[in-house]
């Protein structure tokens, strides 16, 4: 055995205790913190782990299993990335193994049975490729030439190869596929063994990746405007006294080319840069516009990847075997994760955006919040930029925590769109409306189709619509499985759960009274799209949410379709919202205000005035101003109005004083803890038992059990007790405590079947 000869193993499990293993004389020199090996739990189990400590402090087990291979000749995961797991488990309160199972890619997740050799999923990607049998002299290669005279067919493929290959005499030539060759040269596949037999030529395996390089000429930097380089020089001042800044600038003020210039900076330093974005939709235009100057130096890295193309990613950010680093790395949340070994700059765009907040499973984290973590494990800066901020990070630069700079002008001194308010009610009532269309946003689409402009119409629900309802009697399709109801799918012809993915066929009758003729109610996207090519026939018309963008290159298609001008208007859900910067897009519309502002939620009118800003901000950003109409059945209503001014700072203060008087974030800290039981009986006492503990401690910090808007998803009932705590107090002990109760309601007879889950800053 070696002198430190036991390691502390990360496995990607629920368990917040240590795995330790008995480290063998053969693995002396070759595990390190970060190398991930497979060994055996219980008595059938295999797993890979990652080694978190080496030492010689022998467990009080007596039976301590060996590891049973290393599985990479370098560490896959490096000391800051293991300190971020680290402080993302105490933090958001899940286990180490939870953290791991999230960040690393699943090909290198290996699972088995003991009796099975376990094997790795991940395998390069190798191709066939051609050269020269020996190098031979020009003289030679010149009677060679010759003497295929005769055989045509192999002259063409070695004169095509030598081409491809850069042949200069007495210089090296580049290794040339076999697939490629054949097609230059117009060749059938057995044509080349000629060639081989006569040891002319010669074949090999070589790896090659599947991961496509940009490979075009780069574009010089923009020059940067006054504006942008004042703003330019605030944060290269902040930096020398802050590590985080927020840039808040109005939709199409040039933030993107601030953020060229900062990482054009960071990389010339030889620093890695990591941009994060809230949607998967955003990073096509961004990735275009960053690989124009930073080219094959940009790497891509979100859930649309396949695992294969996720672990050679991982393998160039890590600069693992010899692969090309990528220095800047575009992706969603989980691009945290990659193993960045000189991280000088993060980039959080849109950092107000919901998305960066997984919700499950755990670790249920902010990458917002996250990813300043990382960047302070780095030394990195940060910036954090948006059109409408969080009113976390707002507050934030007033207590300066952080820097703040401001654009408050678009880019070119193009004018903020015109905002036309549609009271639908009133629409209605005089009976205006044509389908879900005022007379305002129909006269805006017309003028704009009649000028050859675009448009896009916002509808934050997907699907046709979300119910169908018995004029008679009132009943209404429910999810056999969660307290819903189930939403109509036209184009699938299906009623579908949007919780737990259930669905079933389109009802002819009803299901309490037998009567037939069910009505739908409210609408989605796609009910939009159906009337919108009724009233505008002539227009091409294209969606963009859940349902039309589960393809690998769904989201660059309708993009595509978009910036060409082959889409006339485009209808979407919140995917839309954010990032989209077409030349063209003058008109936007925004179905229904109302939804966005009567949600259960505290943040609801904060993000239904960020949602509204977002998307008024896609209107005009070139030389036309931009026409933004919502239709809402209350125009008088504050934020609304809010809206129509652009006034972010008013909004803020609202917020910030309704937070103050009812005690919300940022002036408290919150913590739900969901509990869950397929018996509702056993659900309410349990999480009464649970409250009541919790109550012992924290007296009336806690809040609940309460049944959430939905109170069942895959037969789970659900109750959520909620957990407020001073912002001043530190928050470890609290947490502790909550820990505590938890084990000892799990220890209670009957406890087992129960789920609990926790969720730190649950917004």
């Amino acid at each position: 055995m070696m002198n430190n000869h036991f390691a502390d193993i990360i496995l990607p499990l629920a368990y917040k205790g240590q795995f330790t293993y008995a480290l063998p004389d053969e693995f002396a020199g070759s595990v390190r913190r970060g190398s991930r090996v497979l060994v055996q739990l219980g008595n059938r189990k295999l797993y890979s782990g990652i080694v978190s400590r080496i030492h010689n402090t022998p467990p009080p087990t007596r039976n301590i299993r060996p590891l049973l291979s290393v599985l990479d000749p370098e560490p896959v995961v490096n000391e800051i990335q293991l300190k971020l797991w680290s402080w993302m488990a105490e933090y958001y309160m899940c286990s180490v193994g939870e953290v791991m199972k999230a960040a690393l890619p699943s090909d290198l997740c290996l699972e088995g049975l003991a009796e099975a050799p376990v094997t790795e999923k991940y395998k390069p990607r190798e191709e066939t490729f051609v050269r020269l049998k020996e190098p031979f002299s020009e003289e030679r290669l010149n009677e060679i030439l010759d003497s295929l005279a005769r055989a045509p067919v192999q002259l063409r493929i070695l004169t095509v190869y030598l081409d491809l290959a850069g042949y200069i005499p007495g210089g090296s030539m580049q290794p040339v596929r076999k697939n490629l060759l054949l097609r230059e040269a117009g060749a059938a596949y057995g044509s080349i063994d000629g060639l081989l037999k006569k040891g002319i030529l010669d074949l090999f395996e070589m790896e090659t990746g599947r991961l496509v390089d940009y490979d075009r000429p780069l574009e010089a930097l923009k020059e940067l405007t006054s504006e942008q380089l004042r703003a330019l020089k605030e944060l290269q001042k902040i930096f020398s006294d802050k590590n985080t800044a927020l840039l808040h600038g109005v939709t199409s003020s040039g933030k993107t080319e601030l953020y060229i210039h900062l990482i054009d900076e960071q990389l010339k330093k030889g620093k890695q840069v990591l941009y994060l974005l809230p949607e998967i939709a955003l990073t096509t235009q961004i990735i275009q516009r960053l690989q124009k100057h930073f080219g094959p130096l940009t790497g891509v890295y979100h859930s649309r990847f396949s695992n294969a193309e996720r672990v050679e990613i991982w393998n160039r950010v890590g600069g693992l075997y010899n692969a090309r680093d990528y220095k800047l790395v575009i992706g969603a949340r989980s691009a945290l994760f990659l193993p960045f070994r000189n991280l000088g700059l993060v980039i959080v765009d849109e950092e107000h955006d919901g998305s960066y907040k997984q919700q499950d499973p755990a670790p249920r984290y902010n990458a917002r919040d996250s990813a300043l973590v990382l960047a302070s494990l780095h030394g990195a800066r940060s910036v954090l930029g948006s059109a409408s901020p969080s009113i976390e990070s707002y507050y934030n630069t007033l207590s300066g925590k952080y820097g703040l700079v401001e654009l408050k002008q678009r880019y070119g001194s193009v004018r903020l769109p015109q905002i036309i308010l549609a009271d639908s009610r009133e629409a209605y009532r005089k009976k205006l409306m044509v389908s879900h269309f005022t007379p305002q946003l129909l006269g805006a689409i017309d003028n704009a189709l009649a000028n050859n402009e675009q448009v896009i119409l916002f509808q934050n629900r997907r699907g046709f619509s979300p119910y169908l309802e018995c004029p008679e009697c009132g009943w209404i399709l429910k999810c056999v499985q969660c307290a819903v109801s189930l939403t109509y799918h036209k184009g699938i012809a299906s009623m579908v759960c949007h919780y737990c993915g259930y669905s079933s066929s389109i009802p002819s009758h009803c299901g309490n009274c037998g009567s037939p003729g069910l009505q739908t109610r409210g609408f989605g996207t796609e009910k939009i799209e159906d009337e919108i090519k009724i009233v505008f026939p002539s227009a091409r018309v294209a969606r963009m949410d859940q349902d039309t963008t589960r393809g690998k290159n769904s989201f660059e298609r309708i993009l595509r379709s978009l910036e060409e001008g082959q889409t006339d208007i485009l209808i979407g859900t919140q995917m839309i919202s954010k990032g989209l910067d077409i030349e063209n897009l003058t008109v936007v519309g925004i179905l229904n205000a109302d939804n966005l502002l009567n949600f259960p939620d505290f943040r609801a009118h904060e993000r239904s005035f960020q949602l509204m800003e977002q998307v008024s901000g896609r209107a005009g950003r070139r030389t036309k101003t931009g026409k933004v109409v919502i239709q809402t059945s209350d125009p008088g209503n504050r934020i609304i109005r809010l809206v129509l001014n652009h006034d972010y700072r008013n909004m803020f203060k609202i917020q910030m004083e309704e937070r103050k008087a009812f005690n919300y974030p940022p002036f408290c800290r919150m913590i739900r803890i969901s509990v869950k039981h397929r018996d509702r009986a056993l659900l309410n006492a349990f999480s009464d038992f649970l409250a009541r503990d919790l109550k012992a401690v924290f007296g009336k910090r806690i809040l609940g059990p309460e049944y959430p808007p939905v109170s069942q998803v895959q037969l789970w009932y659900i109750k959520n007790i909620l957990v407020k705590l001073e912002r001043e107090q530190p928050v470890s002990r609290a947490k502790m405590q909550i820990s505590r109760a938890i084990e000892r309601l799990m220890k209670e007879k009957g406890a087992s079947s129960l789920r609990i889950s926790v969720d730190v800053d649950p917004y």
